[in-house]
Formats: C-alpha cells, sequence, structure tokens
C-alpha cells in the first residue's frame, strides 16, 4: 500500500463525506479516515498518517477548516485542499495564506475532485 495515495476527508455532512470517499475508492485511493471536525482530523492524522487532506471549511466542533489546515499543513507538513460552498472573500483571503492552496467549490465534479488531487500531489511531489 505504499504507493497508494492515502487521503483524510475532514466534512462534517455525512452524506457528503460518504460520497467523497466513494469517489476517492473509485479513482484508487485509500481513506486513511473521514473526521467531522478539525481537532478530530488532527488527532487522528497523528495516527493515520495521510498524503493529503481534503477539508470542508464550516465543521463541527471549536475550530473551522481553515484553522485545522493551518496546523495540518504547518506541523505535519501535509497539504490540503479545501471542498467547500464558501466563496466569500474574507474565507478566500484566509484560505490563501496557507500554502499550497487549492480550493474546490461544492458542488463539484467528480473528474474536478480527481484533476485537483492529481495537480495538489504532483506540485508537493507527493505523487
Amino acid at each position: 500500500m505504499d504507493n497508494v495515495v492515502k487521503i483524510a476527508v475532514v466534512e462534517d455532512e455525512g452524506i457528503v463525506a460518504m460520497d467523497i470517499r466513494r469517489c476517492l475508492l473509485s479513482m484508487g485511493h485509500y481513506v486513511s479516515f473521514i473526521s467531522d471536525s478539525g481537532e478530530k482530523a488532527i488527532d487522528k492524522l497523528k495516527q493515520n498518517k495521510a498524503d493529503l487532506v481534503l477539508m470542508d471549511i464550516v465543521l463541527k466542533g471549536n475550530m473551522d477548516g481553515l484553522e485545522a489546515a493551518k496546523i495540518i499543513v504547518e506541523k505535519m507538513n501535509t497539504p490540503v485542499v479545501f471542498l467547500t460552498a464558501l466563496e466569500d472573500e474574507t474565507t478566500k483571503q484566509r484560505a490563501e495564506q496557507l500554502k499550497p492552496f487549492r480550493y474546490l467549490l461544492k458542488p463539484f465534479e467528480d473528474s474536478q475532485l480527481c484533476a485537483v488531487i492529481d495537480d495538489t500531489l504532483s506540485f508537493t511531489g507527493k505523487n
């Protein structure tokens, strides 16, 4: 399983998370875990390493996806792709502070998700 891409899904809506999981599995990726909060995702990443995190911005708990992503990128050196319905300028500016930065607006097609995953992994050398 060393050459399989391991992806974590952080999404507070269960049905959406399961749909993303289905899409990732159909692409041949391994889903490290699914979490509905930033706090849980950070804890799970310590035990279940991932090559990439797909992160919603609005999450359960006290930490939003942007705060969680900052910790994940800076302390765990794991790239994050934001999957969100939010497209206001303040959210975009907060997201753009994280490098590498990828942002996919919901709803999205499986092909768009596949393309952004491939692009992010290629850019970060995780692929």
